[in-house]
């Protein structure tokens, strides 16, 4: 673990879970193997419309009933070393905490509810008769949560926060949030996807989410 800078009173917590939730969802529609490559891709930044590719893996999961996401939340979504470390930790140092993902309501608000985290930001499946029709609901904010939109929310969060946005911190994986942890006081990748490793402050080479005490605290 690296890191160049000091810490400030508010934080974004990424990283959160062991589960690319659109791959595991597609796995009930034999095309896991499809979607986790574009996963990856974007990931990656190969693909650098991450709202298109985002559709392309949601199409793939029409049919797919919301019983399979049931079974995958339940069996296979994981924390990640050291999360629940991390959370109670700003918890209890009277911290914020943002969830913002590229990932599913589904998913990131039984994530909230379980940590205590205060805000998520997260993109909704559209369902119909218990199945999922490949297509996404549109929020107040807007369509996608892409880089763009990661970046908008943490901002907006800091604002109602009434804090600078170099009083946060970000934790990414991934291309998409490079937007979002450029805007941040202290940027972090966890795990360090290379093109993420390349750009953020900290990187977590070892260990848990919790290592990032480490660098916050006094």
């Amino acid at each position: 673990m690296t890191h160049t800078t000091e810490f400030a009173p508010g934080i974004h917590v990424q990283g959160i879970a062991h589960l690319e939730c659109v791959d595991e969802s597609a796995d009930a529609a034999g095309r896991k193997a499809e979607v986790a490559a574009i996963t990856e891709a974007a990931m990656q930044g190969v693909i650098a419309d991450y709202k298109e590719s985002l559709r392309q893996r949601v199409a793939l999961l029409r049919g797919v009933p919301v019983a399979h996401m049931e079974r995958v939340l339940l069996h296979r979504m994981r924390y990640n070393p050291g999360v629940r470390e991390l959370v109670h930790a700003c918890r209890s140092a009277g911290l914020a905490t943002l969830l913002v993902s590229g990932g599913f309501t589904y998913f990131s608000d039984r994530v909230r509810a379980d940590l205590g985290i205060q805000f998520t930001r997260s993109n909704v499946l559209e369902v119909r008769d218990g199945h999922l029709t490949g297509r996404m609901v549109d929020q107040v904010w807007g369509d996608i949560c892409d880089g763009a939109e990661k970046r908008r929310t943490l901002l907006e969060v800091a604002s109602l926060l009434g804090i600078r946005s170099e009083q946060t911190i970000a934790v990414g994986d991934g291309a998409n949030d490079l937007p979002m942890m450029a805007v941040a006081g202290l940027s972090g990748a966890f795990p360090p996807q290379p093109s993420v490793r390349a750009q953020a402050q900290v990187a977590i080479n070892s260990g848990g989410l919790d290592r990032l005490l480490e660098v916050v605290r006094p």
